[in-house]
């Protein structure tokens, strides 16, 4: 029984390193250029052991794509527990922040694999339907949140829907546009698109 839990944990570290190893290499190299020699030298292991952790590159892939996004939701950049009247517009200009791009290596490296995972997904369902789940979840987190807004007084509930798609997409073009180090004042972007929607005293 020892032996046999010694032996699921040691294929769970390695599965671990041949899943760290691919998105290190599919940031640098692209997915479709990234081969499974490429990964077992960078491992550090023959070919044929990853097929003992992945039947084929594809589900390696996938499983890359889940380590991935695994923590990537509305909920984890958005206070939406906390939300007050007071706090409203700070808990939505500070969770948009926290989505931009910082300069850390790793965050850029995952930015430019999820570009890699989007051009997949025009062409593969496999990748579609996943993508297209993360990007209607901030959705309906916006729509969620905003509906708050509406509650407080600050939002016009007539355009919840509209505004909550906007700044889906929104965020997701300042993030992109930074990744490739276009000149632009993002934060102030950012704020001002918030602030916009934001009733004034005159209108409530």
């Amino acid at each position: 029984m020892e032996r046999s839990l010694r032996v699921i944990k040691k294929r769970e570290i390695t599965a671990s390193y041949i899943i760290q190893a691919a998105f290190e290499l599919f940031a640098e190299y692209g997915i479709e250029k990234t081969s499974l020699g490429m990964i077992s030298k960078k491992v550090g292991i023959t070919k044929s052991s990853i097929y003992y952790h992945f039947a084929t590159k594809e589900e390696l892939i996938s499983r890359t794509f889940e380590h991935i996004f695994r923590d990537h939701h509305f909920t984890a950049y958005f206070d939406t527990v906390s939300v007050n009247k007071d706090n409203f517009a700070e808990t939505l200009i500070n969770g948009g922040l926290n989505m931009l791009p910082s300069s850390d290596a790793e965050y850029r490296s995952t930015l430019r694999v999820l570009s890699e995972f989007t051009m997949l997904a025009e062409r593969d369902e496999q990748f579609r339907a996943p993508l297209l789940k993360i990007q209607q979840d901030f959705v309906n987190g916006f729509v969620q949140l905003l509906s708050k807004g509406a509650e407080f007084g600050l939002i016009a509930s007539s355009t919840i829907g509209v505004n909550a798609a906007i700044l889906a997409l929104l965020i997701d073009n300042l993030s992109r546009c930074k990744m490739m180090k276009m000149d632009l004042d993002y934060e102030l972007i950012w704020e001002e698109a918030v602030r916009r929607m934001i009733l004034r005293e005159d209108h409530q």
